[in-house]
């Protein structure tokens, strides 16, 4: 499923994030950057040990946030890591920082140099935020970069199973293109 914003584009995909070919992947981090589960573990070691290398050198990152590093082993060039928030209640600035996550990664890669950019569900795991909320947000923030900034021209969400995609596919359908 794509839709075409401003100079560029959003598309759906269903898969592996880490098989992704775009300049730019996304991680949906933890606050120390060093790895975990889910997709972060997935992008460590598909990845190799350089991105962990390169982690520790960043001092952490905060909630809202995004740094990044290179591809080490993956097809992507570089790999952006951002910190969604843990969902408590939708009352907590949840939205807000999860927007954020998008908004910083989308900045980080048109800084590099990147076209294209892929992104899991962030926050969607282990961190509770249901789908039917973050994939408006997540879309919504993806929408507003790439109205206001040329440069990159694909957003890709990469979403690993059904229920996700069918989120994702229902707000890119409700979201506006203008």
């Amino acid at each position: 499923m794509r839709k075409e914003i401003g100079n560029g584009a959003i598309e759906l995909v269903r898969g592996d994030i880490t098989q992704q070919d775009t300049d730019v992947i996304v991680n949906a981090a933890n606050k120390t950057l060093l790895g975990g589960g889910g997709v972060d573990g997935a992008i460590h070691r598909a990845g190799g040990p350089v991105i962990l290398e390169e982690c520790r050198k960043l001092g952490g990152c905060e909630t809202g946030d995004a740094k990044i590093t290179t591809g080490g082993n993956l097809k992507a060039k570089w790999v952006v890591h951002t910190v969604g928030p843990v969902y408590r209640d939708g009352k907590h600035r949840e939205a807000e920082f999860l927007a954020s996550c998008h908004r910083r990664s989308l900045e980080l890669a048109l800084e590099h140099g990147a076209r294209s950019v892929a992104f899991p569900a962030i926050s969607c795991g282990i961190y509770g935020y249901p789908l039917d909320e973050a994939a408006p947000i997540a879309l919504s923030a993806a929408a507003e970069f790439l109205r206001a900034h040329a440069g990159v021209e694909l957003v890709k969400f990469v979403l690993f199973d059904e229920k996700a995609f069918e989120a994702y596919s229902k707000a890119l359908t409700n979201l506006t293109t203008d």
